[in-house]
């Protein structure tokens, strides 16, 4: 079924380019991603952050925003629909933003700070008109301490935390800003007969993402889910820099990595995400471009801590950790990989010189089963759960069947547990506790970014994140780890904040609450008329820049 839907949306996009001679010389960029569906295009994208990257960044903008525009440097924070932003030195739980003068959004209506207060309290106040529970998941786990927002004037908005957090600035990347005055005319359309306030606002919210109004470089021009979403440029947008040369972009939901790879050597679609290993070397012969990059980018297994897991045994983790050839893996993935030493490689700030080293050694990691009481003839059962695609999640069946065939070597016996990439996002959310969404999982297999520490490290390793606050599916963390936390959390100057990240990130490794299998580098193909594209040291990409020759 996923096949007929992903025929049909590469038909479909075929059509629209070869109707008319006026629309053949429009330049359309034609995308095949990871996800099975469109993300969510109202605001908050869901599918993971291929959602951010593809229906957030180039449709919305955010008050803080991530520097994609360099592939030889990490990406930093830059100003976004925010000029500045300052914590208060008397209290480090008001923050004030300075606001860009002059943005509009799609719909012609203009950003002001009504506008942010108005998007603070559709994923925060439940007593808001606009309130939409659909937004908060993929949204308040990704700055949970956020609690408030005052406007002080038309261009100055305060921002109030639960506690101090020096992260907040960061964690703003992922908080969307939509058009209010859209959102109202969609309310107003409403049919009168709907009188209950919850259902109008649902369906002003079903409205607004058929037809949503950002103030990013591209707006919504056609949506058809599972198949096709279609974006025009804004012509418009406030940054010259990022005011697109492309007509349109066509975005494709092809989950399975042979289908997009076809696609592509078809002509059918202008560039695929994570391309089949086995067939990058054909894909190069054809004259199709590889973008690569190290990224801030972890392929773990998260283990759970709950009561009965196997994973409770420190010996088991570090034996995990010990058995798998990661130099194999990499071989096997084409070298499209990094091998990880833990959540951040040696050099980088957080580093902080962990004592267990993250490596291949096979007697090693049979000693420490062993010592466990495990042996070949009496292996440990484990049951990983993971996706057969989605956002970040590389070549996630060939992968987790390589660990599971390592394993064995040291007398694990894993079971695989495949379910759909947006299901697995949310029970990720959820927590191992849950049976009915665990299904006996004792592992599951979710990507994450690492450029933000809270992604990083935080919201795996605090008492505070535990379902379902934020993605500590395995219930890790104690006071030990709380205190290293607040510590970094309170640290306002930057190397301050650093070392005690780095003191974490020892930490974590050591007590090895994930098996760290690979680091991404984010691997795309592309045809060669795809210009002006810059592969970053990050998770995401930016579309505006680039251009597409006839």
């Amino acid at each position: 079924m996923a096949g007929l839907v992903a025929g049909a949306a590469i038909a479909a996009a075929g059509m629209m380019m070869t109707t008319g001679t006026a629309q053949a010389q429009e330049k359309v960029l034609r995308i095949g991603m990871t996800a099975a569906d469109i993300p969510r295009t109202l605001g908050q994208p869901d599918q993971g952050f291929e959602g951010n990257r593809f229906t957030g960044i180039p449709i919305y903008d955010s008050l803080v925003q991530w520097d994609l525009s360099k592939a030889d440097a990490a990406s930093v924070l830059i100003p976004g629909l925010a000029t500045e932003w300052a914590v208060d030195a008397a209290d480090k739980t008001k923050w004030v933003f300075k606001l860009r003068p002059g943005v509009k959004f799609h719909d012609g209506s203009a950003f002001t700070a009504d506008a942010v207060v108005w998007n603070v309290r559709k994923v925060l106040d439940k007593d808001a008109p606009h309130f939409d529970q659909s937004q908060v998941g993929v949204t308040a786990s990704r700055m949970p301490t956020l609690r408030s927002a005052r406007k002080i004037d038309d261009m100055t908005v305060e921002l109030t935390t639960a506690e101090p957090d020096s992260f907040l600035p960061i964690n703003l990347t992922n908080l969307f800003m939509a058009s209010p005055a859209h959102w109202e005319a969609k309310l107003k359309a409403v049919p009168a007969d709907v009188t209950d306030a919850r259902q109008r606002a649902a369906q002003a919210w079903t409205a607004f993402a058929a037809d949503p109004s950002g103030s990013g470089p591209f707006k919504v021009i056609g949506f058809t889910p599972r198949e096709r979403l279609e974006l025009a440029k804004n012509p418009g947008y406030w940054d010259p820099k990022r005011t697109p040369k492309l007509d349109k972009v066509v975005l494709l939901p092809l989950p399975e990595a042979n289908a997009r790879t076809a696609a592509l050597l078809s002509g059918q679609v202008d560039w695929i995400e994570a391309p089949a290993p086995d067939a990058v070397p054909q894909i190069k012969e054809r004259g199709f471009k590889i973008y690569a990059n190290a990224q801030p980018h972890v392929w773990p297994w998260q283990l759970s801590f709950v009561e009965g897991s196997p994973w409770l045994d420190k010996r088991v983790r570090h034996a995990a950790n010990l058995c798998i050839n990661r130099s194999e893996l990499k071989e096997f993935l084409g070298g499209l990989m990094e091998e990880p030493k833990g959540t951040v490689p040696p050099g980088h700030p957080w580093w902080g010189n962990p004592k267990f080293e993250i490596k291949y050694d096979l007697p090693a990691a049979q000693k420490l089963m062993t010592e466990a009481g495990f042996s070949a003839s009496k292996p440990l059962k484990v049951k990983v759960q993971t996706s057969a695609s989605g956002s970040g999640q590389m070549q996630p069946i060939p992968m987790n069947e390589f660990v599971q065939q390592s394993l064995k070597d040291c007398y694990f016996d894993v079971e695989l547990d495949v379910i759909e990439w947006n299901t697995l996002f949310t029970n990720w959310r959820v927590g191992a506790k849950d049976a009915t969404t665990a299904r006996g999982a004792n592992a599951i297999n979710v990507s994450f970014a690492a450029m933000d520490p809270f992604f990083a490290m935080v919201r795996f390793t605090s008492t505070k994140t535990f379902p379902p606050v934020s993605n500590n599916w395995g219930y890790f963390g104690n006071d030990e780890f709380d205190k290293l936390i607040a510590a970094a959390r309170t640290s306002f100057d930057g190397a301050e904040r650093d070392a005690a990240l780095a003191k974490l990130h020892a930490r974590i490794v050591e007590e090895a609450p994930f098996v760290w299998i690979a680091h991404d580098v984010g691997p795309r193909a592309m045809s060669a008329k795809v210009t002006g594209v810059v592969q970053p040291k990050s998770w995401f990409i930016d579309i505006a820049p680039m251009d597409i020759q006839p």
